[in-house]
């Protein structure tokens, strides 16, 4: 198989099982910057919808990809930054749904909700996993550090209007930001804010890898539970994961492949490696440590890698 650079995966996801990535971005483009991001800071902060890829080269590597495969569960828009801003979005998820019988998915910081035109062509996914991260104008820029003039109250009535039409599956990810955004009054505002939104699902995650800001950490696992109480909701960290997999055959640029959109650490690489048949692990994470396009960032004793 030719070299992948719109599809990448399977990763496994607690939430979609095997899903298999779709990236019509740019590298590290966002609208927000937000503390938590696995990725690190925001590098390329936009919020103009363009179309980053030609439509038909996504598709094509797609369909080029699911004629020799199809061991994945979800096809999943996500990228290394919001797929929302990917300016023919509807047309993109049109045609991976001609390609596949498998659900798919987009996975947004629902920051551009307030935008009609993004709401109907949303429209055409299997399931929407938006995120919520605070509950008022304040909290918001705190934690998600959107671009601009990017307004909060505007993204949730948005997200509100496209929850009630859409047909599709629905599910909605609270993240929790241990002193940010986990006290009880905001625990609670949270809990009244998620009764206006018609939701499938809602999950409550908090972050476990390393992320943005050095100085940020996981919500408690009272608080975590304390939020499921109230809304009803599922902590992410009772689901269970399976194992990373590509279909590029060098095992290191299939590592870097992954990595450029979903940060693996040590364990999740060598069991990687592992299901490769890869012998050499400690030459393989020399050179990963060598790369200087590869961020090594060491949480608790656990090394994890993404790409800068």
């Amino acid at each position: 198989m030719k070299e992948l650079k719109y599809v990448f995966g399977p990763v496994p996801s607690r939430r979609l099982g095997r899903s298999l990535g779709i990236s019509p971005i740019l590298d590290n483009t966002c609208n927000h910057t937000c503390v938590y991001c696995q990725l690190g800071r925001t590098r390329h902060m936009t919020n103009k919808r363009q179309e980053f890829f030609p439509l038909e080269e996504i598709l094509e590597e797609f369909r080029d990809y699911t004629a020799d495969s199809d061991a994945y569960d979800v096809v999943s828009v996500v990228g290394e930054g919001e797929p929302t801003l990917y300016s023919r979005l509807g047309e993109l998820l049109k045609g991976l749904k001609a390609l596949t019988d498998k659900p798919v998915a987009v996975i947004t910081n629902g920051a551009l909700m307030y935008d009609p035109q993004v709401r109907r062509e949303l429209m055409e996914a299997d399931i929407v996993l938006p995120s919520l991260d605070a509950v008022d104008a304040d909290m918001y820029h705190r934690i998600d550090r959107p671009y601009g003039r990017l307004d909060f109250e505007a993204g949730l009535e948005g997200l509100i209007t496209f929850s009630k039409e859409y047909k599709g599956q629905l599910w909605l990810e609270i993240m929790l930001v241990d002193g940010m955004n986990t006290d009880e009054k905001s625990l609670q505002a949270f809990a009244e804010t998620v009764k206006k939104i018609r939701t499938d699902r809602i999950y409550v995650n908090t972050p476990v890898r390393p992320p943005a800001e050095a100085d940020i950490g996981p919500a408690s696992h009272e608080a975590i539970h304390r939020a499921c109480e109230l809304m009803g909701a599922i902590s992410i960290d009772m689901l269970t994961t399976g194992s990373f997999t590509s279909e590029i055959s060098d095992d290191y640029e299939a590592c870097i492949s992954i990595c450029k959109r979903h940060p693996m650490n040590q364990f999740e690489i060598q069991g990687f490696l592992k299901s490769r048949g890869c012998e050499d692990t400690d030459a393989f994470f020399r050179k990963l440590e060598a790369d200087e396009h590869v961020t090594a960032v060491d949480c608790k004793g656990i090394k994890t890698y993404r790409i800068r």
